[in-house]
């Protein structure tokens, strides 16, 4: 597997510190308010680094931590006259809701700066002690960044080109532009810690992660990461600080996602032109935003709009689907034992895993992965287009969900399904509403191949099939090519047959379809030329049939 690392600008191999084992840091939130959808980049892509070494069978730690401690946790405080552990409680839990609702596990450890103040004061003194770090005369500990030959090695800038925009803001008393501060000195109202070197106070931002990673990781770790616009000043505080505190390296390995933007800048909310996940979640759904974020390379730019957030809750939708109809399949199918032409077409579709894989190890190329999970989507309907054995039907269901899962893609199951069942009954007496007054038929285009999963309509048994299902059991019959499913009313259905009417059974036609929709149903087969072929993924709602389908010919039943 090789990563990209900032630290050398080139893809290297990884190897791990200890064979097996992964140590990763990843930087997590500031928690004085929700998590835009920028933020949530790194939360997805990071999680995705750790499933995919998982599945690759290493033990992965993966630290994560929470700021409950800054000047924004502060002045939030402040403002709603609070206090601070009030707002960080608060905000902590609201991360909770939004990652798992994104898809994101939970870190193996969540350490927090408060609970961490023994480790984070414990490295401040040593840097003090070896002569890194001096206490300013106003009580603050600033670390000497020139006593650290090697600063400016991750953002690959010599010493001479930081210095010239280092500026010393009033109220500091730094020795030199360049230093940064690891510890504040308290000030009035503000939360304080007692230290050995006299001066009550707390942390500075960078110090956080350098002693919480030192902690529960160790000196040395194999990965550290974050979004690109940590790289300078505080990743690069992180190594100085870090490396003169324990005196070997820090990390070996640098990732950093590429910014989310909207209209070509960097989302921000210090310049107000984000949005946050909720509010996102609301309009698209937690997965779709996740999705979004799988669909190009990590390390691009991204540009955020509601038409990409369309094509990818499409995109989804397609894999909901072809996973509904291989359980469909597996429900409806009989034989525990492949035959051996089945036997051929696995061994075919396994293929797909070395692809995914590939895609994989090649610095977490997810877009090339999302490519190959929808090839082997087509593969799998073609392997099962006639009836398959139950064995076979399994077998491609959990070579789905091996790859989903890696991704941590369609991980709404039960929850998802009651939501369906709620539009579709909300959707049937919409229709139903519509005939009482008259306002005309509704009709709905509903039977791209793959469709959508809010595109389903009940069998007679009451359970949620597509219309794929439905007229996939014409595909055998004589003189059938092509065939398109429209649900007309609430008990109206059409479905359009081009072929040869000449060898087509009409009463095999009907007899496989009518189990689906039951007695009921008045159904009708339109014999046609051609049929138009709709863009892939897109609802169509179709208000008057075209001129040239007026007088076809069909049969009833």
């Amino acid at each position: 597997m090789k990563l990209y690392n900032t630290l050398t600008r080139q893809k290297e191999e990884f190897v791990p510190i200890t064979p097996g084992e992964v140590k990763m840091y990843s930087c997590g939130p500031t928690v004085y308010n929700y998590f835009h959808v920028g933020n949530a980049r790194p939360f997805i892509i990071f999680d995705l680094l750790r499933r995919y070494f998982e599945y690759r069978g290493y033990k992965v730690e993966f630290v994560q931590n929470f700021t409950d401690i800054d000047d924004k946790v502060i002045n939030k405080a402040n403002e709603e006259g609070v206090d601070f552990n009030t707002i960080a409680e608060r905000y902590i839990k609201e991360y909770f809701v939004d990652a798992q609702g994104l898809g994101v596990k939970k870190a193996t450890v969540h350490p927090r700066a408060t609970e961490t103040m023994d480790a984070i004061i414990d490295i401040v003194e040593r840097l003090i002690e070896n002569g890194h770090a001096y206490v300013a005369e106003n009580g603050d500990v600033y670390f000497r960044t020139k006593s650290f030959p090697e600063y400016g090695k991750l953002c690959h800038q010599p010493m001479e080109e930081l210095q010239a925009g280092a500026r010393i803001s009033v109220g500091e008393v730094k020795e030199d532009p360049m230093d940064f501060a690891v510890w504040k000195a308290a000030k009035p109202g503000e939360p304080a810690w007692d230290t050995p070197w006299g001066s009550k106070g707390r942390p500075g931002w960078h110090i956080e992660c350098s002693a919480m990673a030192n902690k529960y990781l160790g000196k040395t770790i194999d990965i550290h990461s974050g979004g690109l616009d940590l790289i300078f000043p505080h990743h690069e505080n992180e190594i100085a600080q870090s490396e003169c505190a324990n005196g070997c390296t820090f990390a070996h390995y640098w990732l950093h996602n590429g910014f989310l933007t909207i209209d070509n800048e960097k989302m921000s909310k210090s310049k107000g032109n984000f949005f946050m996940v909720r509010d996102a979640a609301k309009q698209f759904g937690y997965e779709t935003i996740r999705m979004f974020m799988l669909s190009a390379h990590y390390r691009t730019p991204l540009n955020y709009s509601a038409e990409s957030l369309e094509m990818n809750k499409a995109s989804l939708a397609r894999l909901y689907e072809a996973r509904n109809n291989m359980e469909f399949r597996i429900e409806k199918a009989s034989g525990d034992t492949m035959t051996a032409e089945e036997t051929e077409k696995l061994e075919a579709l396994k293929g797909y895993k070395q692809k995914f894989i590939d895609a994989m190890d090649d610095d977490l190329n997810t877009a090339d992965a999302v490519s190959v999970i929808f090839e082997l989507v087509r593969a799998i309907n073609i392997a099962v287009e006639k009836t398959p054995t139950k064995a076979l039907a399994q077998a491609c269901l959990e070579m789905l969900h091996e790859f989903t899962q890696v991704l941590g893609l369609l991980y709404q199951k039960k929850e998802g399904e009651e939501n369906l069942d709620a539009k579709v009954e909300a959707m049937i007496q919409a229709r139903q509403a519509a005939r009482k007054e008259k306002n005309g038929r509704f009709k709905l285009y509903l039977s791209e191949l793959y469709g959508r999963r809010s595109d389903l309509i009940y069998d007679c048994e009451g359970k949620a099939v597509t219309p794929y299902i439905i007229t996939n059991n014409l595909w055998d019959i004589e003189g059938v090519k092509q065939y398109r499913f429209i649900q007309e009313d609430v008990k109206d259905y059409t479905i359009w047959l081009n072929g040869d009417p000449q060898k087509m059974n009409q009463e095999e036609i009907l007899g496989r379809i009518r189990p689906y929709l039951g007695e009921e149903a008045r159904i009708r087969v339109e014999l046609v030329d051609e049929i138009p072929v709709l863009a892939s993924g897109k609802r169509k709602y179709i208000e008057n049939r075209c001129e040239k389908y007026k007088n076809q010919t069909g049969f009833c039943g």
